[in-house]
């Protein structure tokens, strides 16, 4: 770039902007750019689709299993429970730290291009829809 002055540079740059072959070359950067930002946002949409029915399934087996408290006992159990509570936070924390994911994990178990998980996905849904109807 040296010995060349900076209007040959924008007059270059310019030129290459609006040839067509130019338009050509965004248009297909821009189409690789949405079909990997479409791929991401299909990965976040199954972990979050295992988060939510994870975090339901807990759910209807914690109501489910769970006994009421006498209230004699009430202000012990919530002690043990900030504990446990404090526990699993650090417990992520450190799993966090290491930069391990369980959904990552599950995923490469169910199959590496997803398809597997999908169908496991739809059937799960689809039988959590029944079973709660």
């Amino acid at each position: 770039m040296r010995g060349l002055s900076k209007s040959s540079v924008v007059a270059v740059a310019l030129a290459s902007f609006l040839s067509p072959e130019g338009a050509d070359q965004r248009e297909a950067m821009i189409a690789r750019r949405l079909d990997r930002l479409t791929h991401q946002f299909d990965l976040l949409e199954r972990d979050q689709t295992i988060l939510i029915e994870a975090v339901a399934l807990f759910i209807r087996h914690y109501l489910t299993v769970s006994t009421p408290v006498p209230l004699a006992h009430q202000e012990a159990v919530r002690a043990q429970g900030r504990a446990r509570f404090e526990q699993f936070v650090e417990q992520l924390g450190r799993h966090l730290h290491r930069g391990q994911s369980l959904a990552r994990r599950l995923t490469e178990e169910l199959g590496a291009d997803g398809r597997e998980y999908a169908k496991a996905t739809e059937d799960a849904v689809q039988a959590i829809g029944e079973g709660g109807s």
